[in-house]
């Protein structure tokens, strides 16, 4: 039977993956309290909808950093596609490119970022981690210039590596599959540490590339604040999936208060805990640009390739318009807080949040839930 929706593909992947590939891709950090929050952050949340407004098809297109997309849903930075499908990255950038979306690409891909855009058939960013050597840094950045990438996303949230138990427990080491291409042979072991950046290395990133640069991994709105005056052009809160600090806040409690920080002077997106197009829903409805899919996206690639990642990516698609739909939503433009309320009390939250009563709306990223 075709899976029904993204979670379908969940056991199949785990078929289909060596059991140390697929305790690695899915493994959250420790505990796994963050990993499980992600998730549990979205549930805690309802919609309340507005009828009589004559909505039969909304509209999903928005732009991220000035690059059209059919739908806010993208795709997350992740690594070593190859342990989910031979064509790893290939393989998902036809896919988010079908699907009509854009991909950021790994530092740590299993192919080569110049050959993963010469399959790409939509929109590239690259996800960049710095390591001890700036020298590598600087020229990976050069190359994705040279090889069309639209944006840098600086992963800021790791200057150690998380302890993922539940890999640590299957393996010592990654089966085939898990060569990281794009930086083989470009430095020697020693230079290949997590570097501790500061926000000095954003000014020093920004120097090197005319490129908009994201920081990825922000969950507190001081940093966020911090970004945008460092010259941030996007925000993705991002606890790293659960990877990174285990007791991290969800990054959809985050979501609010980071927001209201940035104040409109950058793009927010969300990572972590997206399953259902209601979860993109609620997170474009406060305040989120767009959101980022990463696990399922590679349930998707170990099932079927470049089509598994398009049909994915068009489950999303087709609920976050049944849910904007059945919502009164006519475009993703248009959301805003009222839209959310963190109560079963969902009416009468609506209604305190300012809209029902006072007949203004909730300002975008404020109102039903707020910053805490």
């Amino acid at each position: 039977m075709e899976p029904l929706n993204v979670l379908d593909y969940e056991p199949l992947a785990r078929e289909r993956m060596h059991p140390a590939a697929w305790a690695y891709l899915c493994a959250g950090a420790e505990d796994e309290v963050t990993l499980r929050e992600n998730r549990a952050a979205f549930e805690r949340l309802r919609l309340v909808p507005r009828v009589l407004r004559g909505v039969a098809a909304p509209d999903l297109r928005t732009t991220v950093l000035g690059t059209p997309v059919e739908v806010p849903v993208l795709v997350a930075p992740m690594g070593v596609h190859g342990l989910a499908h031979p064509e790893g990255e290939l393989a998902t950038a036809r896919g988010a490119g079908e699907a009509g979306t854009l991909m950021a690409v790994s530092t740590v891909s299993s192919h080569g970022l110049e050959e993963i855009s010469a399959s790409a058939r939509g929109p590239l960013w690259f996800q960049l981690y710095v390591y001890r050597s700036r020298a590598l840094a600087e020229r990976l950045v050069r190359r994705a210039e040279r090889a069309g990438y639209r944006a840098v996303v600086l992963t800021v949230d790791s200057p150690r590596w998380g302890r993922k138990e539940r890999f640590l427990r299957v393996a010592a080491s990654l089966p085939p599959g898990a060569d990281a291409a794009s930086i083989d042979g470009e430095a020697g072991e020693e230079d290949l540490a997590p570097a501790a950046l500061g926000w000095e290395d954003v000014g020093w990133l920004r120097s090197i590339s005319s490129l908009p640069l994201v920081l990825k991994g922000i969950l507190h709105p001081e940093d966020a604040a911090l970004a945008t005056e460092h010259g941030a052009a996007g925000i993705v809160v991002s606890n790293h999936g659960g990877r990174q600090l285990d007791g991290a806040p969800a990054s959809m409690e985050a979501l609010p208060s980071v927001v209201e920080a940035v104040g409109g002077r950058a793009e927010v997106y969300l990572d972590g805990g997206v399953r259902r197009g209601t979860d993109a829903l609620k997170a474009l409805a406060l305040g989120a640009r767009a959101v980022f899919v990463g696990r399922p996206i590679l349930w998707g690639l170990a099932v079927g390739g470049a089509e598994g990642v398009r049909r994915v990516l068009g489950l999303l698609r087709g609920e976050l318009e049944l849910a904007m739909a059945l919502c009164g939503q006519g475009s993703v433009g248009k959301l805003d807080a009222g839209l959310v309320s963190r109560s079963r009390r969902a009416l009468g939250d609506a209604a305190l949040s300012g809209g029902a009563r006072s007949g203004r709306r909730p300002r975008r990223g404020a109102g039903a839930v707020g910053a805490r």
